[in-house]
């Protein structure tokens, strides 16, 4: 089954070191690459009827798709993979969101930080967003300075609260699979305090969706679930971050722009977004 992956790119490095993680990373798998970039124009030029700033944008968006396809071309080695550039007018989150419904897109991956490249800022907004709006598949965050390299260990932090669903954690298998890397759950809590029977259910669970994968359970005592977490990331030298994203609580108060400044793993590592998907 061809896998299908949708990478925006703002003809940034950063958005180009995210599609090249994507090709390694997927390198013995059957993909077609979706290649996406935006453009909008002001209100003003439409209004006029040229289309002079409309039409020159999007000159500019196909020129620079032709260089990125070009560019994959000269340094991928995957046969089994396909590319298609996308060019677009409009905003990046809903174009997304449109094709994946029209392509069935599988996974998104994209960078972390735009053209703009703030150096204040471990992700950029249009990430946050993205992580936070797509909600009908998994969005894996690569950061800009980060070269792919073999997955050992893949973090999944859990309370053990929320209902969880088989296909919600699909592709974290999958990667795990593909990359022979073993799932390390963590939890954090702040007391010395077993799993009340909702959390055994919940732990249980995972135990069946991970069947034959390498997986281990990790409990933490810290009074701060980010810094246990962190702490637990760098000492072990992990690969990559899954958190579920339910919307309004863990994860979007992990992604909070004031907490994201103190999360030092999110400018080293790659972070997959699992989703509640909609029916």
């Amino acid at each position: 089954m061809k896998r299908r992956i949708l990478c925006p790119t703002d003809f940034s490095n950063n958005a180009q070191n995210a599609i090249d993680y994507a090709i390694e990373l997927f390198k013995d798998e059957t993909c077609v690459f979706y290649i996406l970039n935006t453009y909008r124009v002001g209100g003003y030029t439409l209004e006029m009827g040229t289309g002079r700033e409309l039409e020159e944008s999007h000159k500019k968006s196909i020129g620079g798709l032709k260089l990125t396809l070009e560019q994959i071309s000269d340094g991928s080695n995957a046969k089994n993979h396909k590319f298609h550039k996308i060019s677009e007018c409009g905003t990046l989150i809903e174009t997304m969101k449109n094709i994946i419904d029209k392509q069935d897109i599988d996974l998104v991956v994209m960078g972390t930080k735009g053209a703009t490249d703030s150096r204040l800022e471990i992700y950029g907004g249009q990430t946050v967003l993205a992580m936070e709006e797509i909600r009908n598949c998994p969005v894996l965050a690569i950061p800009a300075m980060t070269k792919y390299k073999e997955i050992k260990e893949i973090v999944y932090p859990t309370n053990y609260r929320s209902s969880i669903k088989r296909r919600q954690f699909q592709y974290l298998a999958d990667i795990a699979k593909i990359s022979n890397a073993s799932i390390a759950i963590v939890n954090v809590i702040k007391k010395d305090e077993g799993l009340d029977e909702e959390q055994i259910n919940h732990q249980n669970l995972l135990k069946d969706y991970f069947e034959g994968l390498d997986y281990s359970f990790h409990t933490i005592k810290d009074k701060n679930v980010q810094k246990g977490i962190n702490s637990f990331i760098q000492s072990r030298g992990s690969d990559m971050i899954a958190f579920r994203n339910k919307k309004h609580s863990f994860f979007g108060m992990i992604l909070s722009r004031p907490m994201v400044k103190n999360l030092g793993y999110h400018s080293t590592i790659p972070i997959l977004a699992l989703h509640e998907f909609r029916s």
